[in-house]
Order: C-alpha cells, then structure tokens, then sequence
C-alpha cells in the first residue's frame, strides 16, 4: 500500500523540488498526501503548496529542539557556533488511513511530497542544514513527524561588564515568514543533550519560548552561557598583580639610578602587556568589562610610581652637584676670622649631601606609605564593584517593533 501512495503521489508531483538548503533559511514545496478514500480521484486532491486546513484553528506544529554541543564562543565577533537537531511534528487528517486492511507501520516519505514550513533564522550568519534529502515519517493516522539537523553560526549580545565571570543569554529565533500567525501556530520544547563540559563557556540553561507581538509563527530558543574564567585568570589578572607586585617591592630600593631602571622597565613591561591586552578585551557601545578599566588604572599608578622615583632621584642628584660646586662661604669667612685652617674640602660637601638625602628620603617614604594605601583601596573597590555593580546594556532599536511587519520610517 506505501508503494501504491508514493507512486501515486510521484505521478502528481508538479515541477521540480527545491533545494533544501539556503543560506539562512529552509525551503520545501508544500503537498498533502491524499487520503485513502480520494486515491482515485486526482482532481480532488488538494493543492500542493497549501498548508493543511485546520478549520478556523491555525495549524498547531510541536518543535522539540535538541541542543547537542556549543563549540565555539567568539567574544571579540559576538558569535556562537552550535550545533541543533529541530523534530517537527503535526497533524494532518486527510494523511489518515482509515481502512484497517492498510499497513499499520509508519511510512517514510521523501520531504518534497509533503508540506513543511520554511525556518529562518533570524541571528544567523550563517546555516548548514546538514541532512541534504530528510524524510518525513507519517503515521497512518496522519501524525507526521520530520527532523532537521544544523549547525549555525549566530550573533549574541554578550553581557561582558563582569568578565571573565560573565553570564550571558544567546537567542536563536526562528521565524516562518511563509505563513501568519492565523494560519501557524509552534509548541516549543528544548533538551539538553550536552554531554562534553571541557569547554571555556558551558550552558548552564537553556529555555524556549514563543516571543509576543510579532506577525509571523516563531519560536525562541535561548542559551545561557557561563564562562569559566580559568584561561582569563591566568592570561590577564595574574600578570597584572604580579607586575604590581613588582612595583611595590621597587618602592623599598635606595633612591638611585637602579630604581629608576627598575621602573622604567616596569613601565614599558606594562605598556607592552596593556597594548596586548586592549586586543584581547572586548570592546562594547554599553557596559564595557570592569577589566578594562581596572587596567587602566594600574598604568596610571605604575606612572606615578615612575615619575615620582625619577622626580626624587634627579632633585637628589642635582642638589649633589650645586652643593660639590658651590662650598659654603659663610662657614669660610667665619674659619678665616678665627685664624684657623680650612675645612676638610670633603666635609662640608658631605654635610649637605646628607641633609638633601635625608630630606629626599623622608618624601620618599612619605609617598611610598601614600601609594600603598592607594594601591590597597583601588583593589577593594574592584573587588567591590565586581560583587555589587550592575550594568544594564541599551536596548537594541528594534526591540520594540514586531518582527515582519512594515518597517517604521
């Protein structure tokens, strides 16, 4: 009897079938299998690109949409790669077999004989519907259930302000342009079958829901995605402190040229990590990561570090030179009335040396006190505004219109 149909519906398929793959979208011409009552009566069966009639209902479509892997996470391209197998299923009476002479097992049908909607999706980049020639399977009580595999590559509005512990929400919409919502109507559920977590970002949820106002049947599949933080931990934060670190142990050496090396080519081992580092952060129109700004804020205390070493160092310096070249004449004119020898030429020059240094000295652990308290409160108020802080991103400027309507000018 399913050879008997399938030849049947092979002598009245018009023209010739589609490809089942598009760039963002699947397209499938539309047939309905006759029912065994109208097999041999051809002009009774109904035209091929019409959707199944539910009377004033619209036709309800049951999605399960199985997520088996997220394989890739590009925050600086705000994509996700996954990978989704879609069972769509409906009902259609006039596909029921009511003589119970015919065949009770399900019959498979090539997808170009049978009507199927065509799915958009609306974040993709790009779509590879991996099943190139799927078959339907129809009950013979008219219940046809149909499975499409694809692997997509989507946009996703990262929310980073909290990286590398962020968390975000990526929606993959799916829109059947081809039909309204008085004709078409999807049940939605979604399974986890994520069976690998050695990724950097693992789904900690996902959820399905059918988004309000729109004018064409959709559907919503939303993952939340949880970043682990290990690899950005170790690449960015470490680094940072370590070299922070570093300048505050520099504070402890004399006031010398050795300290001003040692800044200096702290300073430049920053700058060259701070460039690297702009390129690996995301950048955002709203809510910029809390890193961003936290490293900004350890080059400008690395700079005061530097400059106030260099200040100090070069003041000491050359209140050294005027004092060697310059030996006091108050103390010569005093030693020349008394009628007693000269000084030392090495002591006078000596006692200023010393009272510069002293003063120098003092200035310098006044600021290193200074600059280690402010080290310590710009560490707890990061700390704090990563536990506390909040960031709402903009709205997107369609947000609010429903999706395939006329556009507002």
């Amino acid at each position: 009897m399913a050879l008997r149909l399938l030849l049947h519906l092979t002598f009245l398929r018009l023209g010739t079938t589609q490809p089942l793959a598009q760039q963002q979208g699947f397209s499938v011409p539309a047939f309905d299998w006759p029912s065994s009552s109208n097999l041999n009566s051809p002009q009774e069966v109904p035209d091929p690109i019409q959707i199944p009639n539910n009377g004033s209902k619209p036709l309800v479509v049951d999605v399960q949409v199985f997520v088996s892997n997220v394989f890739s996470v590009d925050i600086l391209r705000y994509t996700v790669s996954s990978t989704l197998l879609l069972r769509l299923s409906w009902l259609n009476t006039r596909l029921a077999l009511n003589s119970t002479g015919h065949q009770r097992n399900p019959v498979m049908l090539p997808w170009d004989v049978l009507w199927m909607s065509r799915l958009t999706v609306r974040e993709a980049l790009w779509v590879n519907w991996q099943d190139k020639s799927p078959q339907a399977r129809v009950d013979r009580d008219g219940h046809i259930e149909f499975d499409l595999a694809l692997t997509t590559e989507t946009n996703c509005d990262f929310e980073l302000f909290h990286f590398p512990r962020d968390q975000s929400d990526c929606h993959l919409t799916f829109f059947a342009f081809s039909n309204t919502v008085t004709e078409l109507e999807f049940q939605v559920h979604a399974v986890n079958e994520i069976v690998s977590v050695k990724r950097e970002f693992v789904v900690q949820d996902l959820k399905t829901q059918i988004p309000p106002q729109h004018l064409v049947p959709c559907f919503q599949v939303t993952l939340s995605l949880q970043n682990t933080a290990l690899k950005a931990i170790l690449t960015l934060l470490v680094p940072g402190e370590a070299l922070l670190l570093a300048d505050l142990c520099g504070g402890l050496l004399p006031l010398h040229t050795e300290r001003i090396t040692y800044k200096v080519t702290l300073l430049l081992s920053y700058l060259v990590f701070h460039s690297s580092l702009i390129q690996a952060l995301p950048s955002s129109s709203s809510c910029n990561p809390l890193l961003v700004y936290y490293f900004t804020v350890l080059l400008l205390l690395l700079f005061v570090s530097t400059t106030e070493a260099v200040l100090l160092t070069g003041l000491l310096a050359r209140g050294n030179l005027r004092a060697e070249d310059s030996p006091s004449p108050a103390l010569n004119g005093e030693q020349h009335d008394r009628g007693k020898p000269g000084p030392n030429p090495e002591e006078a020059p000596g006692a200023g040396k010393g009272s510069r240094r002293s003063w120098a000295e003092a200035a310098d652990r006044i600021f290193f006190q200074v600059y280690v308290v402010g080290v310590a409160c710009s560490q707890f108020i990061f700390i704090a505004l990563w536990m506390w802080a909040t960031c709402k991103s903009d709205p997107a400027p369609g947000a609010a219109s429903p999706h395939g309507g006329q556009p507002r000018l």
